[in-house]
């Protein structure tokens, strides 16, 4: 998934980024209020983790317009204000969720991934797709038990497709998931198809994968 870090403090957007590498989130760093707004007007993220102590603004007013042009990203407020109006302010305003500096990196990583279920719906550790079973949380794919194993990429795609089940994805949407906002001359449709065959093969090897679906001159889309 993608992630817009909003934080002016390098040394703590680094550590966020690289933690969030590391458990294979794509992330984009802002470190002013206009950047922010110039990322969010450009590129549909998953997340956005936001300061509200920016050099050039208040995070509230990014978080307050964002929600106006019809954000559909989480939010997950970091910051370094403990009062409670603030922490009100930000809940009211459309974020998800609140974070008090200093917070634990781990801390925050199980609330992203409590936020995901919510949103998706989610009730259960394991998503079912035809005979085979999504662990999201420790990015496995299971038949019967089994793990199959799926490159990342190929496992960021079928989790993607799974979370928005029975709509169709365009292969840009799949693009910009997978590997972030590409320029117009950047986007090749040829990569989503090369892993979509990749994924009927793997999977294919243990059970039918026909709820995974090509809707010609659109994309993909997984039916369940």
């Amino acid at each position: 998934m993608t992630v817009l870090i909003v934080e002016d403090e390098r040394t703590l957007a680094r550590e966020l980024g690289i933690f969030l590498h590391n458990h294979s989130y794509l992330c984009t760093v802002a470190r002013t209020a206009a950047a922010a707004r110039a990322q969010l007007a450009d590129t549909p993220f998953d997340f956005v983790l936001l300061d509200l102590g920016l050099p050039d603004g208040d995070g509230l007013d990014v978080l307050t317009e964002a929600k106006q042009n019809e954000l559909q990203a989480a939010v997950i407020v970091l910051t370094a204000r403990g009062a409670v109006q603030d922490r009100i302010g930000g809940l009211e305003l459309g974020a998800d969720d609140y974070l008090a500096k200093p917070f634990s990196l781990p801390e925050l990583l199980a609330r992203m991934h409590a936020i995901t279920r919510r949103r998706f719906g989610l009730h259960k550790p394991l998503v079912p797709c035809g005979a085979f079973e999504l662990d999201l949380q420790n990015r496995r794919v299971l038949h019967q038990g089994q793990e199959v194993s799926l490159s990342v990429k190929e496992f960021d795609m079928l989790s993607y497709l799974v979370l928005h089940k029975n709509r169709v994805l365009t292969r840009l949407q799949l693009t910009e998931h997978i590997w972030g906002n590409l320029s117009e001359g950047g986007f090749d449709s040829n990569y989503i198809d090369a892993h979509i065959k990749n994924l009927r093969k793997k999977l294919g090897q243990h059970a039918d994968t026909d709820w995974l679906e090509t809707v010609r001159g659109l994309g993909y889309r997984v039916r369940l």
